[in-house]
């Protein structure tokens, strides 16, 4: 595409020369026909230097950069959108190879495509333009909504429904089994897990990511979430619309996450809570209290060299005999305090 072309389609302002260009790269490893961005100032310098024919940058760095530039607001989201413009997807090609297994009862759209393996159970729905990918399993009553792409070895259990224009990535399984088992006094007996999982319009589920269904109530992924790689969430969750989750986020049953929260990866987080909208957690916390308000929380350690971090346990293991030692201390300091008081 021609960098004016891409300008009028990103909404910015060309500066320079109308040059060609031919994929989006980094700085560091941009080439002739590359397209890179610039989104803070103590990259100018590596990028007025970089083999990129054109960057997208802010107005008042262009001058800076000595390179034809289109000048917006924010070059990291115009370079998303410049990225699905010069790559874009493989066109879809409908049609279901010969070794899928669809059940007559299933509904497929005549727009959808279906690759080799593709196992889809009786009453499941498959809307238009959907793609499945290599052993996708789509499970009895489940319904898909349009131009849904479902990448390879991902699971749809029966009944759950997925909405329009969702990725789900290799080998996300939506709607396992909830951890669900009552004790009977010497063994434990399972919990029938009867809800739903239902995601709704324009969600994004990263590889190998777990969405239970619901034990009586349904686990609502909302409108415009994104999840990443290997993240549990578990029976009855709600998550919020535009709410994204980094890879490795452990989510206990029945708790509820606002809409535009980001949750940082490995952060841990109890069951049975709620968690305002507008929440930022940051990575390896551990949330095991309701959030009401909205801002950013932290619960991780920092790292320290081994040797420091045992010294440090071994008192920790102290503090409460420590604390109760202040307070007697204080006491002691409080009565000579009086006494000094009275003496003069």
């Amino acid at each position: 595409m021609r960098l004016s072309e891409l300008a009028t389609q990103l909404g910015g302002e060309l500066i320079g020369t109308d040059v060609e260009i031919g994929r989006v790269s980094s700085l560091e490893q941009a080439g002739a026909d590359s397209l890179s961005f610039v989104a803070q100032k103590r990259f100018i310098t590596a990028a007025s230097q970089s083999a990129a024919a054109a960057l997208l940058a802010r107005p008042e760095a262009v001058s800076q950069l000595g390179k034809p530039c289109i000048a917006l607001a924010d070059p990291y989201l115009a370079y998303a959108r410049a990225a699905r413009l010069l790559h874009p997807l493989p066109a879809r090609v409908p049609g279901i190879h010969a070794s899928a297994v669809v059940s007559p009862e299933a509904r497929v759209a005549a727009t959808a495509q279906l690759g080799p393996g593709v196992v889809i159970e009786a009453g499941a729905t498959i809307g238009e333009h959907c793609v499945l990918q290599a052993n996708v399993f789509i499970g009895r009553d489940a319904e898909v909504g349009e131009e849904t792409l479902i990448h390879p070895h991902v699971t749809v259990a029966a009944s759950c429904r997925i909405g329009a224009r969702v990725i789900l990535h290799p080998g996300a399984v939506i709607g396992s089994d909830g951890f669900g088992n009552a004790w009977a006094g010497d063994r434990w007996e399972k919990i029938p897990q009867i809800g739903k999982v239902i995601i709704e319009d324009d969600v994004e589920i990263g590889a190998n990511t777990t969405v239970d269904r619901g034990a009586l109530d349904d686990t609502v992924i909302r409108r415009g979430a994104r999840l990443d790689n290997l993240i549990q969430v578990a029976h009855n969750v709600v998550i919020g619309e535009h709410t994204a989750i980094a890879a490795c986020v452990g989510i206990a049953g029945s708790t509820r996450i606002g809409a535009r929260c980001q949750i940082g990866g490995a952060a841990m987080i109890s069951g049975h809570l709620d968690i305002c909208d507008g929440v930022t957690i940051l990575g390896g916390t551990l949330v095991a209290k309701t959030i009401r308000q909205p801002g950013a929380y932290s619960g991780s350690y920092p790292m320290q060299g081994h040797g420091d971090w045992l010294k440090n346990a071994a008192q920790l293991r102290h503090l409460d005999e420590l604390a109760d030692r202040v307070k007697q201390l204080e006491k002691q300091l409080a009565a000579r305090d009086v006494a000094a008081g009275e003496a003069e």
